[in-house]
């Protein structure tokens, strides 16, 4: 037998029991939290055209996105690198409602490289976004969802990283920056190489405030950020301040809501900034250096697909939480019957089944460990009654 008929492709995994089982419950209780809180469950296409993926939000996709041709069409498919784009569509093309729409979704995506947040190439993606509705409140509701779907997870020390693409955006329109030099000097930033932006500052030609300002973005970072910032950044175009007082807000709003929660800020870190308008954010847990679930604003998304629409979301990976999470397999551990049709027995294993217990039928010709399937009772007939016995280990 050819052993590379085991392998799986790199960043490729399959989830055997019991982790399987765990996984799926945290799915419903997940999924159950969200409807609990008035999210729809959507459950968009795992293919689809290539410039409904790409577009949009999608734009910054095209790398991580698997290609191939539709023999039917002829046109460009793509696999989904994540669901975003689609559940936008969604809202925008096909339910069109006037009030503010909540959606949630769950399912695989995948990924052409691993791009460090999951550590995987094929995350079970898991999100919810709020259509409909520009402002603090949607924005604090997303974030008090992400901190209960971690502490579901069993995720319990964990702090939230807050920034604003409007402050970089408005920083480099104050500049004068050419799209060119906004997105190279963008690039310098989110690796926090100050030489590198420094010099690039002086090749771009600003100076003055602005070079100031656009140079103090790299450590404008931590706890007291939004302080340092009102100092730096006091020259800035008013939206800039704006952006600043935004993201104060928020944190105050949130406070109210969870005042537990530790709130740092990254000022230069602009996750998603080629789609996303205001803010944006990450949860982490000490230890892991990765964002664990990630989302922000970004309003007007349902354009593309003809219809404007403020949104706010989030998502992360299942798989990622489990990994971090504190939960165990809780189910109820086997009973074992023997391979008869009798009725009383019948009766015996549909009321043990309905309760919710673990009932697996014994296979005649075969011997079987009572201890392998996770097996602790049998069933067993004394006088005309079927009973639980436990099972004994030697």
């Amino acid at each position: 037998m050819n052993e590379e008929c085991w392998l799986l492709p790199a960043g490729i995994d399959e989830v055997l029991p019991p982790q399987a089982r765990v996984m799926e419950t945290l799915r419903r209780e997940l999924l159950d939290l969200y409807a609990s809180w008035g999210y729809e469950l959507v459950i968009p296409p795992f293919i689809d055209y290539l410039e409904s993926l790409l577009t949009g939000t999608g734009q910054d996709l095209d790398l991580q996105t698997f290609k191939l041709t539709d023999q039917l069409s002829g046109r460009m498919l793509g696999v989904r690198a994540d669901m975003t784009p689609q559940v936008a569509r969604i809202d925008a093309h096909h339910l069109r409602r006037d009030t503010p729409t909540r959606l949630c979704y769950l399912g695989t995506v995948l990924h052409t490289r691993s791009d460090g947040f999951a550590g995987t190439r094929s995350p079970l993606q898991i999100g919810a976004e709020i259509y409909g509705h520009s402002g603090i409140e949607s924005d604090t509701e997303i974030l008090r969802l992400i901190l209960l779907t971690l502490r579901a997870a069993g995720i319990g020390e964990t702090y939230l990283d807050l920034g604003h693409v409007g402050i970089y955006r408005g920083l480099a329109r104050q500049a004068g920056l050419s799209p060119t030099g906004e997105h190279a000097l963008f690039d310098a930033l989110q690796r926090k190489a100050v030489p590198e932006i420094e010099a690039l500052i002086a090749e771009l030609g600003v100076s003055g405030a602005p070079a100031r300002m656009l140079s103090a973005l790299a450590e404008l970072n931590g706890v007291d950020a939004l302080a340092r910032a009102e100092i730096l950044l006091r020259e800035a175009d008013p939206r800039v301040r704006e952006a600043v007082d935004y993201l104060r807000r928020l944190a105050d709003e949130l406070g109210r809501w969870l005042p537990d929660v530790s709130i740092h800020y990254d000022l230069a870190e602009l996750r998603g900034y080629r789609y996303k308008t205001g803010a944006v954010f990450a949860a982490f847990v000490p230890g892991w250096g990765l964002e664990i679930a990630r989302g922000g604003r970004y309003d007007d998304i349902g354009r593309v697909f003809g219809r404007a629409r403020p949104a706010v979301g989030f998502s992360t990976d299942l798989k990622e939480l489990l990994r971090h999470g504190r939960r165990s397999d809780t189910s109820d551990e086997a009973i074992y019957a023997p391979w008869s049709a009798a009725p009383a027995l019948q009766e015996a294993v549909d009321r043990l089944r309905a309760s919710g217990r673990r009932v697996i039928h014994a296979l005649p010709g075969l011997e079987q460990d009572l201890r392998d399937p996770g097996c602790r009772q049998v069933l067993v007939e004394r006088d005309g009654r079927w009973e639980l016995d436990d099972i004994l280990a030697e």
